[in-house]
């Protein structure tokens, strides 16, 4: 997989090109409505968090008074294998896992799990990714060499209101790189793609994280907010200077 063009092999959304948005910053349209319905899937590896970000929006979610139906699926190891947390918010939730291309929202905390879990984004849907990379652990013989830049390229082909940054750099400045998930918790909150306030978030970031932990995750949090208040009105100038 190098090079300009190149296809992802194994999704059945190669060479279809997503009615994506300009990324800008603006409120969440539908905010607490009778038969609301809002599907979030976050996508990584073991040790990201991603349980933990879930969690976060889920009790944020519940906190604003909306049902919330939420799932797991684990790979086979705990230390980066592949983790994906289903997030069902609203009224109208049949079953805990988000069907193929319903999700409204996708957190993808590395390249690889954010490609591999777009399927089940909506052609409308909006999509966030750290675009620091995590080389899985062994591979099997004969296999492609793991390339980010490839899998980078094709989302911002496919999905043009892609919102990609370093998370994890992001969140290192603001005290510890393990902090990139509740960064992009604040990078969503901070664009309006989620149906809850980002101090529906903060008040759940209080009382779930560990105090000894608490102020540089608000850091991060509140960090990736001011980047994209920032890079709001050039976000593709800027979101190329980041990968660079």
């Amino acid at each position: 997989m190098k090079g300009e063009g190149t296809k992802y092999e194994g999704t059945k959304y190669e060479g279809t090109k997503y009615e994506g948005t300009k990324f800008e910053v603006k409120k969440f349209k539908g905010m607490k409505y009778e038969g609301m319905k809002y599907d979030i899937l976050i996508a990584g590896v073991g040790g990201q968090g991603v349980v933990l970000a879930s969690r976060m929006l889920a009790l944020a979610a519940m906190k604003t008074g909306y049902r919330v139906s939420t799932a797991e699926t684990i790979g086979m190891s705990q230390r980066e294998g592949s983790v994906s947390s289903h997030i069902r918010i609203g009224d109208e939730i049949q079953g805990s896992l988000i069907p193929a291309g319903q999700a409204d929202l996708l957190i993808g905390l590395e390249p690889a799990e954010a490609v591999r879990n777009l399927p089940f984004l909506k052609r409308d849907g909006k999509i966030i990714v750290n675009s620091h990379a995590v080389p899985p652990a062994s591979k099997p013989p004969g296999s492609p060499e793991y390339d980010p830049e490839a899998l980078l390229s094709f989302l911002e082909a496919h999905i043009p209101g892609m919102l990609c940054l370093d998370f994890t750099q992001l969140a290192e400045e603001a005290g510890t790189h393990r902090a990139a998930n509740v960064a992009m918790l604040g990078a969503a909150a901070g664009t309006g793609m989620l149906p809850f306030s980002r101090e529906d978030i903060l008040a759940v970031l209080e009382t779930e994280i560990p105090e000894k932990h608490r102020a540089v995750n608000r850091a991060a949090f509140e960090g990736a907010i001011e980047k994209i208040e920032i890079i709001s009105g050039h976000p593709h100038r800027e979101q190329t200077e980041d990968r660079r």
